[in-house]
């Protein structure tokens, strides 16, 4: 499986972090032990069971988003526009499952990749798109998806 639908298995959403304990925004900063990344210079998550002690209490209730992205990043990482994610009436919507946490759409990539069989290497780059936009080279993997579109998985 790829890595791009496991990139938030080890995290949490800071905002739902951050509203559950009533804390300041910037505090994650100082917690030396509590490892964060940052998507699209947008969103920030902390690393799961990596909390002060202090705080552990609170992991139990909050969001698991494994598998999960969020849309903007996911449209990015796809090369696709967002509006894919957004608009029931676009044809490939239904094909994903979403959930929202903290006003936030997350798109469930795994879910996708596992029913389509779409296997990505670390390195590749993605284009999902309709099948005529897509260009298929010698070094790439083609999935033909629903409605005439198709992602191309380039190694």
């Amino acid at each position: 499986m790829s890595h791009l639908p496991n990139t938030l298995n080890s995290y949490w959403l800071w905002r739902e972090v951050r509203e559950k304990l009533q804390v300041s925004n910037p505090v994650y900063k100082y917690w030396k032990d509590t490892p964060s990344i940052k998507l699209n210079n947008k969103y920030v998550f902390v690393q799961k069971n990596s909390l002060p002690k202090k705080y552990e209490h609170v992991e139990p209730i909050l969001t698991d988003l494994s598998g999960y992205l969020p849309i903007k990043y996911a449209s990015d990482q796809l090369h696709i526009n967002e509006h894919v994610f957004s608009y029931e009436k676009m044809r490939l919507y239904k094909e994903f499952e979403y959930k929202y946490v903290q006003d936030i759409k997350f798109v469930n990539i795994r879910k996708f990749f596992i029913e389509y069989g779409i296997r990505v290497d670390k390195d590749s780059l993605l284009h999902l798109g309709r099948i005529k936009d897509l260009e298929i080279t010698a070094n790439s993997t083609f999935y033909n998806l629903k409605d005439d579109y198709g992602l191309v998985v380039y190694h």
